[in-house]
């Protein structure tokens, strides 16, 4: 397939100012690196200032399925699945309201340097931090997974350049960014990331509108056309159920995923970090709203059967860009969700490095006192990081379908695992090393075993089950299983609960 230059520019431009800003923040963070390589590479030395810190969360939150999958379904299924996504305004305020400041100045005090970190030190168990690194690094694949191929899979439809070149641009950049430039190389990037998925929703919403004869034109021919695309539920596509559990999903829960949760220790202050709240609050419930309803106006310009378009809502977003905007302009469109691919990617990425190197390897090292020098750890956090980015890479090649349900699998997975580990561990003393490792194994294989075997109850989504299991493992094992605490343990706790 022969593809468009001019489309292909303003990807390689937004790649190459990224590739820029990190050999900079690489080159300006080499005092902070000597200094304490770890430290700088998996948190950036908490450093970061209220705009940066939003805006990198926001692009960790916001993927590809944000742009492509989400707009997809709401073309399908019309504004209901717009007002579900309204729930998404929620993300930062409960973030960096709830786990914010506790986890921030908790792992202060422990001089922790990751989510891992601060779990090892509440519970005191080491079985505990390496299933958590484990959890992590499987669901972070497949969330890479879904990442890579849906941002290829728009590559390949908007330039015309096949997939396997999107999915090679993309793949070398998000592992570049990340290896080079550590956590606050990937948080400026991140911070460039969000900025161009804003003007991306804003390209692309000036063509639909174009293109579709005007937003009065367009809604007067959805009430004409496909009035059941203006109704809450969709006619009967958006039951009250989907709503519910979506909203836990995509919503309230999102604040206990530890890729977002690193960020709260990685603030500068305070004041930074309510400022980040509200900026990003602002700023992700205008995005996720705005980019979700663009996809109900795509049916102005798109108003076929889905039979006409591949069969797949994930051709909906690609096919609105390619028939609404000149070829220079598509590629302005695109890397709003290029831009939130790779941003997701980088994140995960070095927070999965940091789950092995720095919690397993690192951690084992201390505890047999032969701790390799920060050059050694330098080259070991970059290899491994080189290392997953390339499985990703490979498990990229041969695409799966519905990338969105991948997406969620993923967010669901490790929303189960985390919440009433993490929440539990921050807020409530009887909290132990048994019913945390209870309700991480527990909760997790009800999950993903309700998942595989297509079990619901009332038409509610497996989060509910998992989220209910999870919770009851971790009261019951808590409470049934007592230990005598030991001096280290009490003085931890002390550092939780002020004891």
């Amino acid at each position: 397939m022969s593809g468009n230059p001019a489309t292909l520019i303003p990807v390689a431009l937004f790649l190459l100012l990224g590739l820029g800003i990190t050999f900079f923040v690489r080159y300006q963070s080499r005092k902070r690196r000597e200094a304490g390589f770890v430290s700088e590479y998996f948190i950036g030395s908490r450093s970061l200032g209220a705009f940066v810190l939003a805006m990198t969360t926001i692009a960790t939150y916001g993927s590809v399925s944000s742009f492509v999958g989400g707009p997809g379904q709401a073309w399908n299924v019309g504004f209901g699945w717009v007002y579900m996504a309204t729930i998404q305004v929620t993300a930062l305020f409960l973030l960096y309201g709830i786990m914010g400041k506790k986890m921030a100045l908790v792992s202060r005090k422990l001089g922790a340097i990751t989510v891992i970190d601060v779990i090892r030190a509440r519970y005191n168990s080491n079985a505990l931090a390496n299933v958590a690194a484990i959890v992590i690094v499987l669901f972070f694949g497949a969330t890479m997974v879904a990442q890579f191929v849906g941002g290829a899979k728009l590559f390949e439809a908007v330039t015309g350049y096949s997939y396997e070149v999107g999915l090679a641009i993309f793949g070398i950049a998000a592992i570049l960014f990340t290896a080079l430039g550590g956590f606050r190389g990937v948080a400026f990037v991140d911070t460039l990331c969000g900025i161009a998925m804003i003007v991306g929703i804003f390209v692309l919403a000036g063509g639909i509108l174009n293109a579709g004869g005007g937003y009065a034109n367009i809604m007067a021919n959805l009430q004409t056309h496909n009035p059941q695309l203006l109704e809450p539920f969709g006619g009967g596509d958006m039951p009250i159920g989907l709503y519910f559990t979506q909203w836990l999903l995509v919503g309230v829960f999102t604040f206990c995923l530890p890729q977002s949760v690193v960020r709260c220790m990685g603030y500068k202050d305070s004041k930074s970090l309510r400022q980040a709240m509200i900026i990003g609050t602002i700023i992700i419930g205008a995005m996720m709203i705005g980019v979700t309803a663009l996809g109900v106006l795509a049916k102005g310009i798109l108003p076929a059967d889905i039979s006409a378009y591949g069969n797949s809502v994930d051709n909906i977003i690609p096919l609105a860009i390619v028939q609404s905007l000149p070829p220079w302009l598509a590629g302005v469109a695109i890397i709003g969700p290029v831009a939130a691919s790779i941003s997701t990617v980088a994140s995960l990425l070095i927070f999965s490095s940091s789950s092995i190197i720095k919690d397993m390897y690192l951690h084992r090292c201390e505890e047999k006192s032969n701790v390799p020098n920060g050059k050694q750890v330098a080259r070991y956090s970059q290899v491994f990081t080189f290392v997953v980015g390339v499985i990703v890479f490979v498990l990229s090649v041969v695409p799966p379908d519905v990338i969105w349900k991948i997406n969620m699998f993923a967010f669901g997975g490790l929303e189960t695992a985390f919440c009433w580990v993490l929440v539990m561990g921050l807020f409530w003393k009887k909290a132990n090393k048994t019913g945390a490792l209870l309700s991480m194994v527990g909760g997790t294989l009800a999950y993903c075993g309700t998942m595989a075997a297509g079990i619901t109850f009332f038409g509610l989504h497996q989060i509910v089950i998992g989220i209910t299991v999870s919770l009851l493992c971790m009261v019951i094992g808590s409470l049934a299983v007592k230990s005598k605490d030991s001096a280290k343990e009490l003085e931890t706790r002390a550092v939780f609960f002020g004891e």
